[in-house]
């Protein structure tokens, strides 16, 4: 079917006015489209139609579009009364409430308003696209467009084709993405579409060593921060976002993806999320708030003056061993050289995937003096050691207040394969190679898709090739070894690129 996407008389219906309903107003004027706009609750729309116009006012005193683009917007913005002002539209978005029922009937209704040629799109972040459109008499014409809060701000929008997706509808939601000045990346439709999908490994993986006692939510946020470069810790996250939305979010696409182990939520959140502790918006949740809504923190307990007389350093890591002993000379450390550590030297390891107490026993080394650092990460911001449950403290006060020595701050955490980085980062880049290799999206717009809509130092496929593919290889097996928990078990996309020794965005004809 012939659709012209760049005709300048297009119009775009937006059904829900609420933050998201807003933004797809504001990008579709801005862009240059004529919207037509509603919403359910009486005066609801005329309050968000004066809203946008205020931001497109402020943008004009920004200096990000004139005031004359401005003003040709906002006069290209309607409010109409019923579903029957929306029959010369010529696409209608939603973005009313997560629900199916709702979206089905409200589809339904326009089916009999709008002519044959008009797309159907929905802004759903968490729903079917395909379980949507099933009831519709023409579900070739319904697609997903998932855009991102804000909006105005988040370039990133997913067109998502349903299962009878017709081919045209996609590729006109390319290009009106694009008219609104939006980054488009197409996808086929699968619980939590692309973005939402790996950002469970952040999230979640993150909760479940928590769970586990590993580890704190400042630290692990600190480490994430820190060692990986993300803007946001997982915790720090989801407290802006609020469990009322990632709690029911990971619920569903756990569901939706029959209870696939990767995606299994952690009591840590449901918790919370029952209890009403949400984040931000409840002025309580992973941390307390202070009354200008700061989160209360305890600073960091300041490092051991405590040093070890010498240091021996396994070898069972070589690229591990190189790092880590580069860093002790140039800390004035004095590194033993010997196959065997002396009677009082502290022990370090730098494990893969690995507890610490797994390399002690395998290695025949005192598990009262070893300790275990992690080296797969650059230590240039932050370090982050463990020791084995029976690890003497001063031997663990000793490696700490040696690798804080130059001023770094060093994490300390109980033993866990994986440490905290290893574990999160390998978590998002399996999901990344799932993502791939179930065809959802092509690699270079999965990575495109992650960077944009969650503002990550790397997408998951780059982050695994400046890792090390076999070194995330590595670390997934190990972890899937030791807990005999098939969540971590490598993805077939990742262990096939491993073994070729290629990137991970390598694809596949």
């Amino acid at each position: 079917m012939a659709f012209d996407a760049k005709r300048a008389d297009l119009c775009v219906g937006v059904i829900g006015t609420g933050a998201m309903g807003r933004g797809i107003v504001q990008v579709s004027a801005a862009g240059g489209m004529h919207v037509l706009m509603m919403d359910t609750r009486p005066g609801a729309a005329d309050e968000a139609r004066d809203f946008v116009a205020k931001m497109l006012a402020r943008a004009a005193e920004k200096g990000s579009m004139s005031k004359a683009d401005a003003d040709a917007a906002t006069a290209r913005i309607r409010v109409a009364k019923s579903l029957a002002d929306f029959k010369d539209c010529h696409m209608v978005v939603e973005a009313i409430v997560e629900n199916l029922d709702a979206k089905r009937a409200l589809f339904g209704e326009l089916e009999g308003v709008v002519s044959p040629e008009c797309i159907l799109a929905t802004n759903t972040s968490s729903m079917s696209v395909t379980t949507i459109a099933a009831k519709l008499k023409t579900p070739q014409r319904f697609a997903g467009l998932h855009f991102f809060n804000p909006v105005p701000l988040m370039k990133l929008v997913e067109v998502i084709d349903g299962l009878l997706t017709e081919n045209w509808v996609s590729e006109a939601l390319m290009v009106i993405g694009k008219r609104m000045t939006r980054e488009p990346v197409r996808l086929t439709d699968a619980p939590g579409f692309l973005v939402n999908q790996v950002g469970r490994g952040f999230t979640l993986e993150a909760s479940h060593l928590v769970y586990e006692g590993v580890s704190t939510f400042a630290d692990v946020d600190r480490v994430m921060r820190d060692v990986c470069g993300f803007r946001m810790g997982p915790f720090e996250l989801m407290e802006l976002t609020g469990l009322d939305v990632t709690q029911p979010a990971s619920t569903l696409i756990y569901k939706q993806f029959f209870h696939e182990p990767r995606y299994r939520p952690n009591l840590i959140m449901q918790s919370r999320y029952e209890a009403g502790v949400l984040g931000r918006k409840s002025k309580k949740g992973f941390y307390d708030y202070d009354a200008d809504m700061k989160p209360i923190v305890a600073p960091e307990p300041a490092a051991p003056t405590a040093k070890p007389a010498s240091v021996w350093v396994s070898k069972a890591e070589s690229q591990g061993h190189e790092v880590l002993t580069a860093l002790l000379t140039k800390l004035g450390a004095t590194v033993e050289t010997g196959a065997k550590p002396s009677a009082k030297a502290l022990i370090l390891v730098t494990p893969v995937g690995k507890d610490t107490t797994s390399c002690a026993v395998e290695e025949g080394l005192d598990p009262k003096r070893t300790v275990a650092v992690d080296t797969l990460f650059p230590m240039v911001k932050r370090r982050t050691i463990m020791g084995t449950p029976l690890t003497d403290a001063s031997m663990k006060e000793a490696a700490h207040g040696l690798l804080a020595s130059d001023g770094v701050p060093v994490t300390v955490c109980r033993d866990s394969p994986g440490f905290i980085a290893q574990r999160i980062v390998a978590m998002v880049v399996n999901i990344g190679c799932s993502i791939a290799q179930s065809r959802t999206a092509e690699p270079a717009d999965i990575d495109k898709a992650v960077t944009l809509g969650l503002n990550y130092p790397n997408g998951p496929l780059k982050f695994g090739d400046v890792v090390g593919v076999d070194r995330i290889y590595q670390v997934l097996a190990t972890m899937n070894s030791i807990y005999a928990d098939p969540r971590y078990r490598p993805n077939i996309w990742m262990r096939r690129r491993a073994q070729l020794g290629v990137s991970l965005l390598t694809p596949e004809p």
